[in-house]
């Protein structure tokens, strides 16, 4: 049997197209290969937070009078309780970074998230850069771990015991002070950053 013309001239013409495919495809590998690649900021990035923005509390250590006071700030707050905690630490963390911070943290810290565990137990983790870049020093690192416990708890109802890891691993102190092996009793160190106020 004699195959048909027209049908011997389409596979030619697919054959064809596929062919024409596969070298531009190699093509545009190669091109993206040998474009040189800018610095990129490879921190992990979650899709941007949008929609309605929240006045919430967040309590800034200011190193020069040892204190935690209260700062009311207007963000994006998501929906889900999970993510509410990260994003108000995020917007604490981002006070410490800028130049004109009371309470310097190393460049490049961060939370890497917060993970709440019913009943009752939020677990923050954070990354090296913050935990290798932390000043040494009981109070300095008081302040911190104060600081983002007392923010998370005091916008999140339920909390009662907070653990904090160093990029998803356990860690025996913050910088040499402050204990990070065990958890901490949030009505402890809320007593405490009542106690850290100014005025009190």
């Amino acid at each position: 049997t004699m195959i048909p013309r027209h049908l011997i001239i389409a596979v030619a013409i697919l054959l064809a197209a596929a062919l024409g495919l596969s070298v531009y495809a190699w093509h545009v590998r190669k091109t993206v290969v040998s474009t040189p690649v800018a610095a990129v900021d490879t921190r992990p990035l979650g899709p941007p937070i949008t929609g309605p923005t929240e006045r919430v509390l967040l309590f800034v250590a200011h190193d020069e009078d040892g204190t935690l006071r209260p700062v009311s700030a207007q963000i994006p707050m998501p929906s889900g309780r999970q993510q509410r905690a990260e994003e108000l630490l995020r917007a604490l963390l981002s006070i410490y970074l800028d130049k004109s911070s009371p309470h310097i943290l190393g460049s490049g810290s961060e939370i890497r998230s917060v993970f709440l565990i019913d009943p009752g137990v939020a677990v923050i983790d954070l990354n090296s850069a913050l935990a290798d870049t932390h000043r040494s020093g009981v109070l300095v690192e008081e302040l911190t771990v104060t600081s983002l416990i007392h923010t998370v708890s005091a916008n999140t109802p339920g909390i009662l015991k907070v653990k904090m890891l160093v990029d998803g691993k356990e860690r025996e102190t913050l910088a040499g002070h402050a204990d990070l092996s065990s958890y901490y009793d949030v009505a402890a160190v809320n007593q405490l950053a009542t106690e850290l106020q100014p005025g009190q």
